[in-house]
């Protein structure tokens, strides 16, 4: 008698595809309001993650914004201030599957009203032109030196030495739209490649996942390889959420690093988005994670004032006497997770007005 061995794959996907279900409906329907601004970052940046990973959910899975779809073009003409996470989810319900080509029609309508022309951030710029180039239409033609604006702004390395979660995040985001989220090759110089180690060592030490994922996925479609140290550490990390049912308004729970790390572990082929998520409304949650030494770091060197020093051969031996045993080991850590730990520590200090009489 022949031993017949069965391949449950319409079992596994079928169980996947349940999942991506009950998040699209879990976001569209039960965490916040529609009316609500935090209802447009939530589901933008879920659909985003979804789009971009290639996750193309069933059709019936998209019901639930079928709604938002057949109003869109009345809450852009009304609220023209949120105009980008409008039309980023209308694109993207279209690009995962859902039928219509609003996203083309109101592409061209935002051009003709400028209000890419309006945007004071060059960021939200590069992001209205990544957006409607979508559809084959350029926002800002006559703008010729945005991409030269914003790579000078990520070539500035010693920017991202110090501690700035904002400036980490800006980074991110216009390597994800350089890179077209990682459709093309997003030309970084070797400078920008520096910017995320150096940001990457920095949210290491803060134990921050949520930024740290963000920028190991800014490093893969920029045609770096992250540091194995950091996306190890993630991957665990992402083992530790857990969704919890919760019917009512979520103020604050942890949906962003949620999406973050499971997208990371997406794009470099792991086992993603595996948690059961039941159905109804859920929120997000962590074990809180060991502190990172960045601020006890930080704070030390401050104090040290004009003794500090940049080199750090020299300040070494001080900074992890003053760690506890978790601190001590994410430092040694961070430190083997990056040749260019030195130059990110020699920035990091700041010695530059150290001594100098004003």
């Amino acid at each position: 008698m022949s031993n017949v061995i069965r391949l449950n794959v319409a079992s596994r996907y079928s169980c996947a595809s349940a999942r991506r279900a009950a998040l699209i409906a879990g976001f569209a329907r039960h965490r916040r309001a529609p009316q609500d601004m935090f209802w447009l970052k939530e589901n933008a940046a879920l659909l985003r993650v979804l789009e971009a990973t290639g996750a193309m959910p069933d059709l019936a899975a998209l019901a639930p914004h079928e709604a938002f779809y057949a109003t869109v073009e009345k809450r852009l003409g009304f609220f023209p201030h949120h105009y980008r996470f409008l039309l980023s989810i209308c694109l993207d319900l279209e690009d995962l599957g859902l039928h219509g080509r609003k996203g083309e029609i109101l592409a061209h309508w935002v051009a003709r009203q400028g209000w890419a022309d309006g945007e004071i951030s060059d960021l939200h710029r590069l992001e209205a032109r990544r957006l409607l180039l979508r559809r084959g239409i350029d926002p800002l033609p006559e703008d010729d030196g945005l991409e030269d604006r914003v790579r000078a702004f990520i070539d500035r390395s010693e920017t991202f030495a110090v501690p700035d979660r904002r400036a980490a995040r800006d980074l991110v985001r216009i390597v994800f739209h350089l890179s077209g989220y990682g459709r093309r090759d997003a030309g970084l110089s070797e400078a920008a490649k520096t910017s995320l180690e150096f940001a990457a060592i920095g949210a290491y030490l803060d134990q921050n996942a949520s930024l740290l994922a963000e920028i190991c996925i800014a490093q893969r479609y920029g045609g770096v390889q992250p540091s194995p140290i950091w996306e190890n550490w993630l991957e665990r990390e992402t083992s530790r959420f857990v969704i919890r049912a919760n019917h009512q308004s979520v103020l604050h729970d942890e949906y962003h690093g949620y999406l973050a790390c499971n997208w990371l572990l997406s794009i470099s082929g792991r086992a993603a988005f595996v948690n059961e998520t039941g159905e109804g409304g859920m929120a997000f949650y962590r074990g809180a994670p060991s502190a990172g030494p960045l601020r006890e770091i930080t704070e030390y060197m401050y104090r040290m004032a004009d003794a500090r020093s940049g080199d750090w051969s020299v300040m070494r031996p001080q900074v992890r006497a003053i760690l506890t045993e978790t601190g001590h080991h994410i430092l040694t850590q961070a430190e083997r997770s990056s040749t260019k730990f030195p130059a990110f520590f020699a920035d990091f200090a700041r010695t530059g007005l150290c001594g100098v009489a004003l």
